[in-house]
């Protein structure tokens, strides 16, 4: 599975690894880790990025690129858990990373296109659900318009429309980030891991291939952080969503967002000559907790099919992005990271504007110019609506652990699986996988070297995942993503 973005990009090439002592060490490549380590460069910082597979691989690279302050039902969810100085924070420091990036593509040629950002009611009962994100975003200052109904193909009960939002291709954005930071003196190096990081005198970033990286600074851009000080695996919730992608007709130029469970995604993506695609996202769910990953791309492909007769699918993917207890990013210094770890993560897929406002808030903490909102967000206190939100996560770890582990428990592991299909089950005392890929088969211990939960196979990826905290991992045992740092252990097959 390759995103379109990925796919019509040429990639960016690896510098050599950082040399002497760096101000600032970044970790991760995609816009986050960029902007980030972009703003410290430009202050004349020795700046250094480090990605472990290569720029964009993860979330950024594979988004649908809505840079839009209406996010589906966000602002309403975050007054149900936060309070009104809370929500206005979140919208402003929005707003603050929006501008900075459409000034960025602006001065930097990268092609944006102008769209109105559109949660809508997929059936009468999401009404209610939309009107309370309608008055939410009213309350912060967002002129959003209500429409009763849309001049689109699928079914449609009511709206609120935010105009004069954007959306263009991340991948040149990324491009076009990464060109600067070396304008500016600093590096990005790629295909190696930072496996942890040493807090003994100056930092220490231990990498996969056994180097160190020595900074005053590290920020970790990662999705969700790689260190486990502050036990943000437990506060935030992985999720997995789908995205395709069809040469179509009569593509209707906005950004549509349904406001239920089982979302839809809508935009359009031109091509440089105008001609129209149409971008299909939603069916989501909880990393490794579905049984058939493949199953909610043909929810996506047969819904396309009813509502866009005669769309070609030219590309498939999914992405993974994680949910806070309140629907607010953390962003600031790690706690025992001696006040020089940084850590950015918890954007729940709205990660285009979130993530310059995370690179904004965290570079101008180190070069000491934080804006107010940031102070704002990262005073906020946990509510009791945030509390159970909290526990909630950690039951669905919990239930989610113990059926993985009887799945596991329930039969021998299967010798040599079918091309393109994994198994878990008892082999010895713990529990086995087995996966068939490419005519390769590989056998792994399907525990998660992060906290030791029960691998489940993942038929739309073809890869081994984590039920608890959304680590996965490739047929070999390579680490893809996730808080695991540590690639899993080969067993025979």
């Amino acid at each position: 599975m390759r995103s379109l973005w990925l796919d019509e990009s040429t990639p960016v090439e690896s510098d050599p690894p950082p040399e002497g002592v760096l101000d600032d060490l970044v970790v991760g490549a995609g816009l986050t880790g960029l902007t980030t380590a972009l703003l410290l460069a430009r202050a004349g910082r020795h700046v250094g990025l480090v990605e472990a597979r290569h720029v964009g691989a993860a979330t950024t690279g594979n988004t649908t690129a809505k840079l839009s302050l209406l996010q589906g039902t966000k602002l309403s969810t975050i007054l149900s858990r936060q309070s009104q100085h809370v929500a206005q924070a979140y919208v402003d420091a929005n707003l603050e990373g929006q501008q900075w990036l459409l000034r960025f593509c602006e001065d930097h040629d990268v092609a944006v296109q102008r769209r109105d950002a559109i949660t809508y009611a997929a059936t009468a009962e999401e009404i209610s659900s939309v009107r309370r994100e309608h008055d939410a975003a009213r309350s912060v200052g967002l002129d959003v318009q209500w429409k009763d109904t849309l001049d689109a193909p699928f079914p449609n009960h009511g709206a609120t429309v935010l105009g004069e939002q954007a959306q263009f291709d991340p991948m040149d954005v990324l491009i076009a980030l990464a060109a600067q930071i070396r304008t500016h003196g600093g590096t990005i190096h790629q295909g190696v891991r930072v496996v942890g990081v040493s807090k003994l005198g100056r930092l220490r970033a231990g990498l996969s291939d056994g180097s160190t990286v020595r900074a005053d600074n590290v920020v970790l851009a990662t999705g969700t952080p790689i260190l486990d000080r502050g036990l943000y695996f437990a506060k935030l919730e992985p999720l997995r969503s789908y995205a395709l992608a069809f040469e179509a007709t009569d593509v209707p130029e906005g950004m549509y967002l349904s406001a239920g469970s089982s979302v839809r995604s809508v935009r359009d993506a031109p091509r440089a000559d105008g001609s129209p695609r149409l971008l299909v996202g939603g069916s989501g769910h909880p990393v490794g907790r579905t049984d058939s990953e493949a199953a909610h791309v043909d929810e996506l492909r047969q819904w396309t099919a009813e509502y866009f007769p005669g769309a070609i699918e030219t590309h498939v993917w999914s992405a993974q992005d994680y949910q806070s207890h309140d629907g607010i990013p953390y962003v600031g210094k790690l706690p025992r990271g001696r006040g020089r770890i940084y850590l950015a993560s918890g954007f729940d897929k709205w990660g285009m504007a979130n993530a310059v406002a995370a690179a904004r808030s965290i570079s101008a903490e180190i070069l000491g110019d934080a804006p107010s909102w940031a102070c704002v967000l990262n005073s906020r206190i946990t509510r009791p609506a945030g509390v159970g939100k909290i526990l909630s996560i950690n039951a669905g770890v919990g239930v989610a652990g113990v059926r993985s582990l009887v799945a596991a428990e329930s039969h021998p592991v299967a010798e040599v699986p079918a091309e393109g299909s994994g198994d878990v089950g008892r082999s010895g005392l713990r529990p086995t996988g087995a996966a068939t890929v490419d005519g390769q088969t590989c056998g792994v211990a399907a525990l998660c070297t992060h906290l030791g939960g029960v691998l489940r196979w993942n038929d739309a990826e073809l890869s081994w995942d984590c039920p608890l905290h959304g680590s996965r991992f490739g047929p070999d045992g390579s680490v893809l993503e996730g808080p695991a740092t540590k690639p899993l252990k080969r067993r025979g097959a």
